[in-house]
């Protein structure tokens, strides 16, 4: 008895791997783990997080914070450090909040993961909403709670180097000014490469021209890194992509088999009868589990996966979904010490309410 529940177990696990390792899933992660490195060692983030300060408008100060969190792809824990930085360098509550919720919510390999493996309905749904409740949360708690008067620093935009760049190219003949100006816009057109591999490697619609379109893409890329990149800079690049792979895979792995196991073990019917409908205690239920529990980065969205296979509801799967990667009681405990009692319980209300909101809403929608 024992060992056909430890057997059912084992072959649960590997099965979940081997759905997890197909190519379909592979030809997102590897694009997003490359897409990742990138962010965290060429885009100038610096440049970014220099307009969260109090004295920046609102206009600027929250869509800016919402791209750094984008950018800038970190888990819940890696965050905190981040979110208390800007923070003692002057941002204003509401941004630097805007940044703390955004950039676990959005982490990019969780968005793609997400569509690759539960639905593209999802995963969108996840992002937009996440950047939504990132300003409004920010946007409530700055207005509650005013802060104290402090002295900040005046944010200047500093273009020296960039215009000592551009001097000399009007009086460059036509084709070399051009190559002059792509070379300046070497970041944006490295980073669309990268977002064009990543897409057409894992939306179905490129089925057909798939394996043409990644030889393509992969030529223009290593031209455009060979020709526009420091020897440095590549390294840095392909160094951070590593770590996080090497940081974020096995714990992929862990989790997806954990989750396989689970699902062979665990009656079919036992979250379709508590979490199974689109009711407001099934999605308070998943988004309480999501803020109390902590899982590593990405292991909530095979988990997810574990819960839907288990009877969980679309709606409530939302809610966890929007919950579990923005806090934990661990987060929780640390963004007290940052930002004080009343307002990190203010923004732990808010993020239950609008979570548990956005399920139901979303449950309706789809039924």
């Amino acid at each position: 008895m024992i060992q056909d529940i430890i057997l059912k177990a084992i072959n649960g696990g590997i099965y979940a791997l081997l759905d997890y390792l197909g190519a379909h899933v592979l030809t997102c992660l590897v694009p997003a783990f490359f897409i990742a490195g990138a962010m965290a060692t060429i885009l100038p983030k610096e440049k970014i997080l220099k307009y969260l300060g109090k004295n920046s408008p609102k206009y600027i100060a929250y869509p800016l914070s919402v791209v750094a969190g984008l950018l800038l792809a970190v888990c819940s824990c890696t965050i905190l450090p981040l979110f208390a930085g800007i923070k003692k360098k002057g941002a204003g509550i509401g941004p630097a909040i805007a940044f703390l919720y955004t950039a676990p919510a959005t982490n990019l390999l969780a968005i793609i993961y997400t569509g690759a493996i539960i639905g593209w309905d999802l995963a969108i749904s996840r992002i937009l909403l996440s950047i939504s409740f990132a300003v409004i949360i920010g946007i409530i708690i700055s207005s509650f709670f005013k802060e104290e008067e402090e002295e900040s620093k005046e944010l200047v935009s500093k273009l020296i180097e960039e215009q000592r760049r551009m001097d000399g190219i009007d009086g460059l003949p036509l084709h070399k000014r051009i190559i002059k100006r792509l070379e300046y816009n070497r970041i944006l057109i490295f980073f669309g490469i990268l977002f064009l591999i990543l897409i057409v490697g894992a939306w179905k619609v490129f089925e057909g021209i798939r394996v043409y379109g990644l030889v393509v893409l992969v030529a223009s890329l290593l031209i455009v890194v060979k020709y526009w990149f420091k020897k440095e800079e590549i390294k840095n690049w392909l160094v951070e992509t590593y770590k996080f792979f090497k940081t974020i895979f096995p714990l992929l792995l862990v989790g997806v088999f954990i989750a396989g196991v689970l699902t062979a073990l665990l009656p079919e019917k036992i979250l379709a009868n508590y979490v199974g409908s689109n009711t407001v205690f099934a999605n308070l239920a998943g988004v309480l589990f999501g803020v109390f529990m902590y899982f590593p980065t990405l292991v909530e969205v095979p988990m997810a996966r574990m819960f839907l296979n288990l009877g969980m509801a679309r709606g409530p799967l939302l809610a966890y979904l929007l919950a579990d990667p923005v806090t934990s009681l661990p987060s929780l405990l640390v963004v007290r010490k940052i930002m004080g009692t009343k307002r990190t319980l203010v923004y732990s209300i808010l993020i239950i309410i609008f979570c548990t909101i956005s399920g139901l809403i979303y449950g309706f929608i789809i039924s």
